[in-house]
């Protein structure tokens, strides 16, 4: 009796192996990575639930950290051949990334239908191409933006700006909104430390955007332009706000640099403008509150010229070369890009959808910030410079190591005039970025 048992026993665990040994085969494993915020984390994770629930045979992995580390962390993957299937991409490396035969091209999926752009513009596609191929699918369209404090204008009694404002209108409003106000126009994050200054560097790169003048060359080994003029007006503007107490000194905007966008200078009453990306704005009206009233206007352009902004690609979704089931990568990113419901979860927070029907459905549930942010995207959409080509391997470098500490920080403390500084700058960019 006992060796019936005994045999009985061994056949049902025999079969319970056999069964999980089969469930294991039919399982397919996917991995999936992402940099962001924790409410980006919250969100895409019931996303991620979701899929898995109408997708039983499929199970995700994930991981996310912020934008310093994730990169940090998948350039070591990368190394070591465990880069997960589907990997959010930024604009700044995606070429770098196809050059390192990283990702794969998503012509196939885009062909067949399998992620599906019957709703997208081509020029939001064309975001995510490299060459000849498309390596990345964007998660959302953003573009640079000034925030109005809107009280604050009306207390001034200065207008709104129009959507077509110059850099002499943007002076004149920042001198006036000082004077009547007694705070600060506007907070650019100029470097009073060498780490800081990422928005000079970036006014300064619409400032040029605006006359048409790119900031790379071509091959990104240089600077793109030979006229220094507008680089030296634009640092002029600057030294001349400062000096009137409408931007803020270096020593004060070190003291802003490190907080976070929901206590940042517009947030507490700081500042009058505020300059954003706009899938930022999000976390500056939850910091601001409801009983605030913020406007977003697009930045200033030149007399005569062309519009300082342009739209761009928040972040992609990839899918790498070492994924083992690209197909099943592709049909989780159709989800991500196209599914009604997954985008009442995601809800814009990487950026304004790029499927139109997507669009339209958010629209009736957009609170006070989302409204703001899609007609800012919608009126500006026929009206924007081209894309910039992304920012060559050797930009960070630059950034971080000269335009901070030896042109910007300088500039601000007033130890070079705007003529030296954008002559440090050539030497810089052509030095640093010709590595």
């Amino acid at each position: 009796m006992k060796k019936v048992y005994a045999l009985l026993m061994f056949i049902l665990v025999a079969s319970l192996l056999s069964v999980a040994v089969v469930s294991a085969q039919d399982t397919t494993e996917l991995a999936v990575a992402w940099w962001g915020s924790q409410n980006r984390a919250d969100r895409t994770i019931e996303v991620i639930n979701q899929y898995m629930a109408a997708h039983p045979d499929v199970n995700i992995t994930y991981e996310f950290a912020n934008f310093t580390d994730y990169w940090t962390l998948m350039n070591t993957k990368a190394a070591g051949q465990q880069l997960p299937c589907v990997m959010q991409q930024d604009y700044a490396y995606l070429a770098e990334w196809s050059t390192r035969d990283l990702i794969i091209p998503l012509d196939p999926y885009y062909e067949s239908g399998a992620i599906d752009t019957t709703n997208i513009d081509q020029v939001l596609l064309d975001g995510g191409k490299v060459g000849d191929s498309y390596y990345g699918i964007s998660l959302g369209t953003n573009s640079q933006s000034i925030i109005i404090d809107v009280d604050a204008f009306e207390q001034a009694g200065i207008e709104i700006p129009a959507d077509d404002w110059t850099w002499t209108d943007f002076e004149n409003i920042a001198l006036e909104l000082h004077e009547k106000l007694g705070i600060w126009a506007i907070h650019l994050g100029l470097p009073g430390t060498p780490s800081a200054g990422i928005e000079d560097v970036q006014f300064w790169k619409a400032y040029n955007l605006g006359y048409g003048l790119p900031v790379n060359s071509a091959d990104g080994k240089s600077l793109g332009y030979e006229d220094d003029t507008p680089t030296i007006e634009y640092f002029s503007m600057i030294n001349r706000l400062q000096d009137a107490g409408a931007l803020a000194s270096g020593e004060e905007a070190a003291e802003y640099a490190a907080l976070p966008l929901e206590g940042s200078a517009i947030v507490i009453g700081a500042t009058a403008m505020q300059y954003q990306w706009s899938n930022q704005v999000v976390a500056v009206y939850a910091g601001a509150g409801e009983e605030r009233n913020l406007k977003l206007v697009p930045l200033p352009r030149p007399e005569d010229g062309q519009s300082s902004n342009y739209l761009k690609p928040s972040q992609f979704f990839s899918i790498t070369t070492q994924c083992e089931h690209p197909d099943v990568a592709a049909d989780f990113i159709n989800f991500v890009t196209n599914d009604l419901t997954a985008n009442e979860t995601l809800f814009a927070e990487r950026g304004v959808p790029i499927s139109s029907a997507v669009r339209e459905h958010l629209e009736p549930m957009l609170d006070a910030a989302g409204a703001e942010t899609f007609d800012f995207i919608s009126r500006i959409a026929d009206d924007v410079s081209p894309l910039p080509p992304p920012d060559p391997p050797n930009w960070s470098n630059f950034t971080t190591n000269g335009y901070g500490p030896l042109v910007a920080a300088p500039l601000v403390y007033q130890q070079i005039t705007p003529e030296e500084a954008a002559v440090v700058l050539r030497e810089q960019a052509n030095a640093i970025l010709g590595q």
